[in-house]
């Protein structure tokens, strides 16, 4: 018998694993892939996130995370302005930050089972979690952090995934020359490209494009070609830089309709509680905020200062509105401005006169520090 059963072992998963175990309580992690793994991401993160990380004993600077001070954002037609980030950020792959958590909660004590879990029962008082092996593990809690869709979401009938949803992501490293403190969103037809750097020198090239635009192409280089490369920039990095992966990584059906909190008592955390659109590039920041929520929670109801299951479920969906609501609200507005290319190219040059502007923009997005 576990004290909370973790869905999911990437970002939000492990982040809650971490807080929770050092706080003294018996963790397990059902996870259904091996680590280390890239995975489809933007990964820039906010600096917003650091004073918590540090609490936590995470320091993302020791395993080769870049310092990104700097924005740009740019018009298919090239125009761009530039400016710099309110807080700062800094870009680390999944594929480093995800491994170095997973060693981190298995030196806490933080059970690790590679499955993929099929079923979740919610018995009263406790949950049975059923794997596609058979096997079946009890615990007090359920956290779902197996993030942006999964069966499990068909399973609990989720109403986000009856919804078709038009967007495709696409990911790749690149090596080449870029600056180590900018990031930048390159706008082209039916989407948008962030650029950033990573560790070791990695590029980390990661677009959300319209999925009726995209399939009008026979492959992801000949969109590369015929529509990112409209851009100017993007023209740049496709055509100097070099692929570190031997083919890009997608994902489809990505979707950023609101999600509930909590389903079936199960509490959600991360993407699979909510999603900004990459666009504002703090989805890594938010799932890190989540974790950071939901813990402290947690351990008020074991600490018995949260008085039963109701209070602290009620407790959790006011925390997350209240954190994350007018961020996420932000941000599909955002999504709708950029994607009408006429209220970009009149914005962009509105905004050229007043560059302080954009800091501002930027921080409807974005929350303050984690302390």
């Amino acid at each position: 018998m576990f004290d909370v059963a973790i869905i999911g072992g990437g970002l939000a998963g492990l982040v809650n694993a971490i807080h929770l175990s050092q706080a003294g309580l018996k963790i397990l992690i059902l996870e259904k892939n091996d680590y280390p793994k890239h995975k489809v991401c933007g990964e820039y993160i906010s600096k917003e996130v650091l004073p918590y990380l540090e609490k936590l004993g995470i320091n993302p600077f020791e395993i080769g995370a870049t310092s990104i001070n700097k924005f740009l954002l740019s018009i298919p037609n090239g125009t761009q302005i530039q400016t710099q980030l309110p807080l700062g950020g800094f870009g680390i792959s999944r594929f480093t930050l995800d491994h170095f958590l997973y060693q981190k909660s298995l030196s806490h004590g933080c059970v690790v089972v590679k499955t993929t879990v099929q079923k979740i029962d919610f018995l009263g008082e406790k949950f049975k979690v059923s794997t596609r092996e058979g096997k079946e593990y009890f615990a007090t809690f359920v956290i779902g952090a197996y993030g942006k869709r999964s069966a499990l979401d068909i399973h609990l009938n989720r109403d986000f995934i009856q919804k078709k949803t038009p967007f495709l992501a696409v990911k790749s490293h690149y090596t080449g020359d870029f600056p180590n403190d900018l990031v930048a969103l390159h706008n082209f037809e039916g989407g948008y490209c962030g650029v950033s750097k990573v560790e070791n020198d990695f590029i980390n090239v990661c677009y959300l494009a319209n999925y009726k635009t995209f399939k009008r192409y026979k492959s992801i280089e000949i969109f590369q070609q015929e529509v990112l490369c409209e851009n100017p920039h993007l023209k740049e990095i496709f055509s100097v830089m070099k692929p570190a992966f031997p083919k890009p990584l997608t994902i489809s059906q990505v979707s950023f309709s609101p999600k509930k909190t909590i389903e079936h008592h199960i509490l959600m955390s991360g993407d699979t509680a909510g999603m900004i659109h990459p666009l504002c590039g703090n989805g890594m920041g938010m799932a890190i905020h989540s974790a950071k929520l939901l813990s402290g929670l947690l351990i008020q109801f074991f600490e018995k200062r949260i008085k039963d299951r109701h209070s602290l479920e009620k407790a959790y969906i006011k925390a997350w509105k209240l954190t994350f609501q007018k961020r996420l609200r932000a941000g599909r507005l955002l999504n709708t401005f950029l994607a009408n290319q006429k209220l970009l190219n009149v914005g962009i040059h509105g905004l050229r006169p007043f560059p302080a502007l954009l800091p501002f923009i930027i921080k409807q997005t974005h929350g303050e520090e984690l302390i």
